[in-house]
């Protein structure tokens, strides 16, 4: 988009075509040129517009038909979650929810996908349900009587594989507009803080509907979650999903805000704890609880980092946003060095053990992306590089944790025996 816009920045015609056929894509590739083509006067023109249109309330026109997919796709995917209710399956024992509930969440997100996409493809359709099909099948057949590593980190990156499968269902599988997977990662901020919001008004109104009905001495407490609340909480994501799309205006004011304010707090936080870690003593080379904490924290940090740099590459990014940014890969890629050598430690006292090999296999892929990263936003702060480098850097590497997720899941049972 960026490529066309500046080839036509003097084609009114043209641009105006541009803006029509994506409107989103227009007004983020136009602010990331617009230091470029500022001198013009279509810029000009074409900066007041998007600037007045930003902050105007759009309309928004919502069908029947928008209501009923939306309606079609929370009932499918409810359905599918209480499958073990309706054939008596034990779900305890079969571990139904450690093995599907993701499987299921991602496939109503797809399955919403396509009904709401304007231009079905038949091959797309059919590689989606084949993965899906084979992912239930796969999954559902592995055993679940002994204790094994390698089958719960199976569990554990199914959810991850079938995300990135989703991605490819969100972005139509074009894999070479690498601005479409910066779409996708945009989108899943403005997801994540949406289906929060919506937990947090969903727990209120549980909490009153059952205070309600105790204060009358009717009890439905248990028939609420099983029929609400779980059915509820599988739905979240695409109700979350039809909000982003039918009011993008609401995630754009709130996103960015909260991607600003939390890329200094988590900077903060991060540094104090490798500061408390230092003080106390504590080191994840014997602690194995206190190394698994360390890494949940690396990947929650990471993937802050791509929420906050797909936000700030809206606009034209604020120095002190830049340099926060820059601080918190360095902070991070410093957690992630002393974690790495943390796993090369256990791996030469204990030896190799899927959950180490899995551990050490995404460790070494977030340094590379940290790295890559790092080198860019210090393009961006001291060589007035455009910070939209970043987050292209980002989305040329998700097909690698696609990939690993792949050999995790299907790769480790058999490497390891189903130990």
């Amino acid at each position: 988009m960026k490529e066309k816009i500046t080839a036509n920045v003097d084609n009114a015609k043209q641009l105006e075509k541009l803006y029509r056929s994506d409107q989103q894509g227009f007004a983020n590739a136009f602010f990331a040129i617009l230091p470029e083509i500022a001198d013009t006067r279509m810029a000009e023109f074409w900066k007041a517009r998007l600037d007045y249109e930003e902050r105007s309330e759009p309309s928004v026109r919502i069908s029947a038909t928008d209501i009923l997919y939306l309606i079609a796709a929370c009932v499918l995917t409810g359905l599918l979650i209480k499958i073990p209710q309706w054939f008596g399956i034990n779900a305890e024992e079969a571990l139904f929810y450690e093995k599907n509930a993701g499987l299921i969440v991602l496939f109503g997100l797809s399955f919403y996908a396509f009904l709401t996409k304007n231009v079905l493809k038949t091959r797309d359709i059919l590689i989606t349900a084949a993965i899906f099909l084979l992912s239930a099948v796969y999954i559902n057949l592995l055993p679940t009587q002994q204790s094994s590593d390698s089958i719960l980190l199976a569990f554990l990156h199914l959810p991850l594989m079938l995300w990135c499968l989703y991605g490819l269902v969100f972005i139509d599988f074009d894999l070479a507009d690498t601005h479409k997977r910066i779409d996708y990662i945009k989108y899943n901020g403005e997801l994540a803080i949406l289906v929060a919001l919506i937990a947090i008004a969903g727990g209120m109104l549980t909490g009153v509907t059952i205070g309600l009905f105790a204060a009358i001495e009717i009890n439905i407490e248990q028939w609420y979650f099983d029929y609400i609340v779980i059915w509820g909480a599988v739905s979240a994501p695409i109700v979350a999903t039809f909000i982003v799309r039918k009011f993008p205006f609401v995630a754009n004011k709130i996103v960015p805000i909260i991607a600003n304010i939390f890329s200094p707090l988590v900077l903060i936080t991060l540094v104090v704890y490798l500061i408390s870690i230092v003080l106390t003593g504590k080191d994840p080379y014997h602690d194995r609880d206190f190394l698994l904490v360390f890494n949940l924290l690396l990947l929650g940090v990471m993937g802050i980092i791509a929420f906050a740099v797909s936000e700030t590459s809206m606009k034209s990014a604020h120095r002190f946003t830049g340099i926060t940014l820059l601080a918190l890969v360095l902070a991070t890629l410093i957690t992630d060095v002393v974690a790495l050598s943390a796993i090369l430690y256990r791996l030469g006292e204990y030896g190799l053990t899927p959950n180490r090999t899995a551990v050490l296999g995404a460790n070494l892929l977030i340094f590379g992306n940290l790295v890559l990263i790092m080198r860019d936003l210090y393009g961006v702060n001291f060589k007035n590089r455009a910070i939209d480098q970043v987050e292209i850097t980002i989305a040329k590497y998700l097909p690698i944790y696609a990939g690993w997720t792949v050999v995790v899941v299907f790769g480790f049972p058999l490497m390891f025996g189903w130990k």
